[in-house]
């Protein structure tokens, strides 16, 4: 999968296209993400303990992983990610528009 957790990317379609987000956890298997903001479902929830609240709770879903671009941390720009071999032969993910390298 292209993106991994604390990855922050870009929406590239669906409702809510154009909204930039942290990966709050990806899903390699089933292919899906769940990006901070992004994709608010509401849940009916009972309360679980005593004191505990009930109510409506706003929460991520996940999306496809597919629908999300990597956004580089030195451009600014939403890019697809190239690898890298470096000499102590370690593979890095790289911008394909500036060449900077994503922090894993």
């Amino acid at each position: 999968m292209h993106v991994r957790s604390n990855d922050t990317v870009v929406v590239i379609s669906g409702k809510d296209k154009g909204k930039k987000g942290k990966v709050i956890s990806a899903s390699p298997k089933a292919g899906k993400v769940i990006v901070e903001g992004v994709a608010m479902a509401t849940k009916h929830q009972k309360p679980r303990q005593q004191g505990a609240p009930g109510g409506i709770i706003h929460k991520e879903a996940a999306i496809d992983a597919s629908n999300v671009m990597l956004v580089c941390g030195k451009c600014g720009k939403a890019t697809r990610n190239a690898h890298k071999v470096l000499e102590d032969g370690s593979k890095v993910r790289v911008c394909k528009k500036c060449g900077a390298a994503f922090e894993n």
